[in-house]
């Protein structure tokens, strides 16, 4: 906790260095800026070995390190060091995104879920979820239909038809959409709709937008 409160605390205070830098004449910049890389120079030429980075030092320099020609700029680490400390980056990123998200269904629902299909057994989660819908006005995804669902026994028949002969019978008549999240090489996030036809595996469409809503997705799809 320490630790990220001194990361924090040192990424506010670059941040506002650098917003006071914009203020400065940009000739004043560039000479002070030469000035430094004079002075590194005399560092380099004496051999005087920097001390070990600290992970403050190290979440700044990697932040910083976006907005210029790093691999002139930074002496003091390798420039495969920048790339992994870019990288960690982007993995806490994605462990950021991909944090748990919907909570579990509660545990009268599962059983009732688990009784229809034992009930049922010619229903799969699609059937199950629509009468949850129809007649419950429960709205729970077939997806989490299915992780609630008891394991069929071995041998016995499925009741509904296998997804994957669906698609054989029906490929050319079906166009799949999808809705992704991409990352660009400097973090930013754009929502991307794409539709394809299944049979041909033939992109007809794709959108793109960095701000999400429900109302912006419904206009990516009817209007592109």
């Amino acid at each position: 906790m320490v630790g990220l409160v001194r990361i924090t605390l040192r990424l506010l205070a670059d941040i506002l260095q650098l917003a006071l830098s914009m203020l400065r004449p940009a000739r004043a910049l560039a000479t002070e800026n030469l000035v430094l890389r004079r002075q590194l120079a005399l560092y380099r030429e004496r051999g005087i070995r920097p001390r070990r980075v600290d992970p403050a030092t190290r979440a700044s320099l990697a932040f910083l390190t976006r907005f210029i020609d790093w691999r002139v700029a930074v002496i003091v680490v390798r420039p495969e060091t920048i790339v992994r400390w870019h990288r960690a980056g982007f993995r806490l990123l994605w462990r950021w995104k991909s944090r748990p998200g919907r909570p579990p269904i509660p545990i009268e629902l599962r059983r009732l879920i688990r009784r229809m299909a034992i009930d049922n057994p010619l229903w799969g989660e699609e059937r199950i979820a629509n009468e949850l819908l129809v007649k419950l006005g429960l709205e729970v995804s077939p997806r989490m239909v299915r992780k609630y669902m008891p394991k069929r026994p071995d041998g016995q028949p499925r009741g509904d038809q296998r997804w994957s002969t669906f698609l054989k019978n029906h490929a050319k008549a079906i166009l799949a959409c999808d809705f992704l999240l991409v990352v660009t090489a400097t973090f930013k996030l754009y929502y991307v709709f794409v539709v394809i036809e299944h049979g041909a595996r033939r992109l007809l469409h794709f959108s793109l937008t960095q701000h999400c809503s429900a109302q912006k997705f419904e206009s990516l799809a009817i209007n592109g």
